[in-house]
């Protein structure tokens, strides 16, 4: 690994922390982008990356801001996590099993549904 490369992850690392803690974005949106365009990994290698991340505590700091200010259900977090590691099972499953050109497609038509959606349809 070049010493490029491992600058380059950095600033892709903290861009997604950063924004992660700002507004509750970074795997999905940041880092699985990022990996694809400007590292050149497959799909599947960006979103396995980006899954990776997720199996270590890396957002606890951010975690322990929002729950001393009381933004944190942690019933609503305990169910969301026994379904999301179920989710992730069947999610992992199907993409590892489809084409690289059909999981960019499906990335790319759900980023821009909730981007739609968010600028257009959220009246709160």
């Amino acid at each position: 690994m070049t010493l490029q490369t491992v600058i380059l992850l950095a600033v892709i690392g903290l861009a997604a922390g950063i924004l992660s803690g700002l507004i509750g974005i970074g795997g999905g949106i940041i880092i699985v982008p990022a990996l694809v365009f400007v590292l050149g990994f497959s799909q599947q290698q960006a979103q396995g990356t980006s899954l990776g991340l997720l199996l270590l505590p890396v957002g606890i700091l951010a975690v322990m801001n929002y729950y001393q200010k009381g933004f944190i259900d942690v019933k609503v977090v305990g169910i969301m996590c026994i379904t999301f590691v179920l989710g992730g099972w069947v999610g992992s499953k199907l993409a590892i099993s489809l084409p690289q050109d059909t999981i960019k497609k499906i990335f790319a038509v759900v980023l821009l549904l909730i981007a739609l959606k968010m600028l257009f349809l959220d009246k709160k």
